[in-house]
């Protein structure tokens, strides 16, 4: 009889969401001393983030037809680029994880989408938790 042993590592990124201060979303909660955030705009931050990296929750239908060709991509996916190009580029300190901190139900929406349906923030940053 022979046993097998799967494992699997996913070396992506995580991503850490918390809430944020909009009715119905918890306060952004604890985070390390110097860590790196990803917050929409105008969300509270945690204390003494090492680098801070915003984004504006695209509106809602930004192209009436909606076809994928007039959309642009997602701000919060051009977000964690530069995140991704200052880590690469030395320009922040080596982090191993992010936090996100969204203000509103559209911001959380849109951290998720970038991290589902965006090829290159899916290949670099997973949601915390949600291992494939």
């Amino acid at each position: 009889m022979s046993s097998f042993m799967r494992w699997s590592l996913d070396a992506r990124t995580p991503l850490r969401l918390l809430g944020g201060a909009a009715p119905g979303l918890a306060s952004p909660g604890p985070a390390s001393p110097g860590a790196v955030v990803l917050a929409e705009d105008g969300a509270p931050l945690p204390g003494r983030p090492a680098r801070v990296e915003r984004f504006a929750a695209p509106p809602a239908t930004a192209h009436p037809a909606g076809c994928a060709c007039c959309q642009p991509r997602n701000p919060v996916a051009i977000a964690l680029d530069r995140l991704f190009l200052a880590r690469t580029k030395g320009e922040v300190p080596w982090f191993d994880s992010i936090v996100a901190v969204a203000r509103t139900e559209e911001g959380r929406a849109a951290i998720r989408a970038a991290l589902e349906h965006d090829s290159v923030a899916r290949a670099r940053f997973r949601l915390e938790g949600q291992e494939e």
